[in-house]
Order: C-alpha cells, then sequence, then structure tokens
C-alpha cells in the first residue's frame, strides 16, 4: 500500500474537505434565514455570532463523523475519491477527535450563550445525520433519503430558536420546506451517480426502483414546493417581493424538473438548479423580511 503523505498543511487541507465546506454554508445561512424570520428583521450581532459558530461547528463535526462511518462505503464509489484520500490523509483517530471537540465546543455554545432548546435542537441533528440517516436509513432503504431530510432541515430550526425557543408557525413551513426541497435534490445526485451507489449497495431510489419511478416520485415532490414556499406571504410572514422572487425561481425550478423528467437526463443542472432555488428562498426572505422591518 503506498505511503500517504502527512504533512501538516495536507492534513489542514484534507480536514477542511472532510468538513464538507459547501453543506455547511449552506447549513449556516438556512440557519440564518431562521434567525431573520423569527427575529423578524436583523437581531443583534452577539445572537447572530453564537448560532452561526454553533451551527457551522456542529455541521463540520458531524461531517467528519458522517465521513468515518461511511468511509467502507465511499471507497468504492469513484466520485468520492477525493474524499477517501483526504480521510487517510488526516487518519480516523484525529479525525475523530476533531470531530468530538467540535461537538462539544458547539454544544457548549449552544447551552451556555443561546438556549436549551437550541442545544437540544442541535444534537437532534448531529444524532439524525450520523445515526439515523447514516448507519442505519442510508443503508436499508431507498425512501431513507426522506425521512434523511431532517439534520438537513433542522438548521432553519435552530436558527429560529435562537430567537424564539417555543418554535412557530413560520419556522415550521420554512423547516417542512427543507424536508420536501431536499429528497428531489438528492434524487438528481442519484441519478447522475446511480452506477457507484449500485457498486456500493447504496439502495438510493434509482438502484432500487429505476430511473422512470425515481423521476416521478421527484417531480412530486418538487411540485409540493412551490405552493408550500407562497405560504409564507399568504398567511403574512413576507410581503410581495419575497413572493415575486418565490415565483420567478419556483417556475424555473418547475421548468428545469418537467424537462429534466421528459427527457430522462440532465440531472446535473437540475441538481444545480435545486441549489439556486433554495438559495433564492432563502435570500429573499431574508432581504425581504430585513426591508420591511427597517
Amino acid at each position: 500500500m503506498e505511503k500517504v503523505e502527512r504533512a501538516p498543511g495536507k492534513i489542514a487541507v484534507s480536514t477542511l474537505l472532510l468538513l464538507k465546506p459547501r453543506i455547511i454554508l449552506s447549513v449556516a445561512f438556512t440557519g440564518f434565514a431562521g434567525i431573520v424570520l423569527a427575529y423578524k428583521g436583523i437581531p443583534p450581532f452577539d445572537l447572530i455570532f453564537y448560532c452561526i459558530l454553533s451551527l457551522l461547528l456542529s455541521a463540520g463535526g458531524a461531517a467528519i463523523l458522517n465521513n468515518i462511518l461511511d468511509k467502507q462505503v465511499d471507497i468504492l464509489m469513484k466520485r468520492l475519491e477525493k474524499r477517501v484520500e483526504a480521510m487517510q490523509v488526516v487518519g480516523e483517530r484525529l479525525a475523530l477527535v476533531i470531530a468530538l471537540l467540535f461537538i462539544f465546543i458547539s454544544l457548549f455554545i449552544s447551552f451556555y450563550f443561546i438556549n436549551i432548546v437550541n442545544g437540544i435542537l442541535i444534537i437532534a441533528a448531529i444524532l439524525s445525520y450520523t445515526l439515523l440517516y447514516t448507519l442505519y436509513l442510508k443503508r436499508s432503504s431507498p425512501y431513507g433519503t426522506i425521512l434523511g431530510g431532517i439534520p438537513g432541515a433542522l438548521p432553519v430550526l435552530i436558527g429560529y430558536s435562537a430567537v424564539k425557543p417555543e418554535l412557530g408557525i413560520s419556522g415550521l413551513i420554512l423547516f417542512i420546506f427543507m424536508m420536501l426541497w431536499q429528497p428531489p435534490h438528492f434524487w438528481a445526485l442519484a441519478q447522475m451517480y446511480r452506477d457507484d451507489y449500485r457498486k456500493a449497495g447504496v439502495p438510493v431510489m434509482p438502484v432500487a426502483f429505476g430511473t422512470k419511478y425515481t423521476n416521478i416520485i421527484m417531480l412530486l415532490y418538487s411540485l409540493s414546493l412551490f405552493p408550500l414556499s407562497l405560504s409564507l406571504w399568504f398567511l403574512g410572514y413576507s410581503s410581495a417581493f419575497y413572493a415575486i422572487v418565490a415565483i420567478i425561481f419556483g417556475i424555473y425550478f418547475q421548468y428545469v424538473i418537467i424537462k429534466c423528467v421528459l427527457k430522462n437526463s440532465g440531472y446535473r443542472k437540475a441538481f444545480g438548479v435545486s441549489i439556486i432555488y433554495m438559495l433564492a428562498i432563502m435570500v429573499s426572505l431574508v432581504v425581504d423580511i430585513s426591508l420591511t422591518s427597517a
């Protein structure tokens, strides 16, 4: 076996890769949207700082744990070659220490500087990602992605709870939106890499039921997002500005998904557009609430 170079610089770069930076930045931003939604404006800086820092650390720690738990699966998937190499560079023991340290600091910040509900929700996000999804749902059922959306949706409520521990309808709507957004987003990825998942023995939807069935359920989930996104406007939590943005990006998203389903191709574009759509909803909501509260 070829010896792996473990210079400090390379370990640092590899650790960053194991943290899944794009995902944890998304987690932080959806958490920020939850904060703004609950506060109905931009709250004091210290609240934002503690909540976002806690989210980043917990998401990063959970991401590293996911890499450790999934190492035998990842090694069989070509698209994850860099992640596998990064784990070899960092080493499983050091990776575990970093993950637990991040999680411990995150929970300390949450329980000490924010509130108990916030801390409990962070624990729920970590456990639902590492234990419920990674060790059980992902390996046991093609429908695991549906409940597997819980840890990805909880950051909205984590941010919301930093302001309002009792939570509220607007926060729950945004949480459900994220829950429903994640399955079609992931199924587009699974369609792109179904051979990788088949080789690794992961029963994702395209592997278990085929492309056509996956396309149908992906379309149904995507269609549910449009009215749900507009419910924040219907119920008075946002203004017409948000509604217009949600309609424009929602129509474009639906167009791309429908075209993808009918042609049974273009999954990479669908995956990318789904990210743009989610970010557009979050950004427009933050901007809308910030402007109307000014």
